[in-house]
């Protein structure tokens, strides 16, 4: 990391070894992520390491899919824009897609960031900044993560998503729309997996009379712990039925954060790469299996429908 490190001795020697090569100090300071006197606290410091690392994720996978663009088709719709697209669900006040944008997409001179969030006046304030620092390929959308699949003022085709500390459900809707959208990429980082657990809660006492597996979500911490693991082992499961290679990995040292696993998905070109009709089938298979061993079936048809793309 040290080779990324600012070289501008005008700035505070702590901002300058945290801050990249010709970052904008008026977009962290309108971020609140650095002070008006160009101070950095220990807790912007912590968020802005947290991004940062997940930035180098995205930027790897950006510059892949630039490698490759001459397999995109050259007229692409009316409503495609040129260059990727990124899609930020629950963008929240957009930290993550302002900084990918002045790292990334500012000097690539094209492609679109998204950010979607339900909060009205999050999404008008991230407009009114963009409008500021002249970051004019960017748009901020007011809508769920579930109704953006079907938003007229998004693309036909999204070509990364990215999802960080969406709360329970909004990670498996981002998920469903990068499939709609034939994202090439999802980068996630869930948060609050409430739901698979209350189902868990449910059936604990039937389950604790069938299998001594229900000892492992009998203490209530357990049951939430486990609806947790259990969640994101589904989705990635998912992800590899419908043909993408998964990675889960730390976004950082657990010190920083306790919502800190990141799925990474991605999904070959058609005609790149080996088949991946069988690895698929055994994932949608071993998908089904895990649901029916934690009675969870009613899952299959509302988050996990394994139906369509494998190849």
């Amino acid at each position: 990391m040290k080779s990324m490190k600012s070289k501008r001795p005008d700035l505070d020697p702590v901002v300058a070894e945290v801050i990249r090569p010709g970052q904008s100090i008026a977009l962290l300071q309108d971020l609140h992520i650095l002070t008006r006197e160009g101070r950095l606290n220990q807790d912007s410091r912590r968020k802005l390491k947290q991004v940062y690392h997940l930035f180098q994720f995205i930027e790897t996978l950006l510059k892949e899919w630039l490698a490759s663009e001459p397999q995109r088709p050259t007229h692409p719709a009316a409503h495609q824009p040129v260059g990727p697209t990124l899609a930020d669900h629950g963008a929240g006040k957009s930290y993550l897609g302002f900084i990918i944008y002045d790292l990334f997409f500012k000097a690539l001179g094209r492609g679109h960031i998204y950010g979607i969030e339900t909060r009205a006046e999050l999404v008008e304030h991230s407009k009114v900044m963009a409008a500021k620092m002249g970051f004019d390929r960017m748009s901020f959308i007011d809508t769920t993560v579930a109704e953006a699949t079907s938003d007229v003022r998004l693309p036909e085709r999204i070509d990364m998503v990215t999802a960080l500390h969406a709360c329970d459900t909004a990670t498996d809707d981002a998920i469903a729309f990068g499939l709609a959208k034939q994202a090439r990429y999802m980068v996630l980082v869930p948060c609050c997996q409430a739901e698979l657990a209350s189902h868990l809660r449910q059936n604990k006492a039937l389950f604790l009379k069938q299998t001594p597996l229900a000892e492992l979500w009998r203490h209530p911490l357990h049951t939430r712990e486990m609806g947790s693991q259990l969640t994101n082992v589904l989705r990635c499961l998912y992800l590899e039925s419908q043909g993408y290679e998964v990675t889960v990995t730390e976004l950082v040292g657990w010190e920083h954060s306790m919502k800190n696993e990141l799925i990474l998905a991605k999904k070959e070109p058609a005609g790149v790469g080996q088949p991946r009709g069988q690895r698929a089938l055994a994932a949608a298979e071993r998908l089904q299996a895990l649901l029916a061993e934690f009675g969870l079936q009613a899952l299959a048809a509302t988050r996990f429908p394994v139906a369509s793309e494998a190849g």
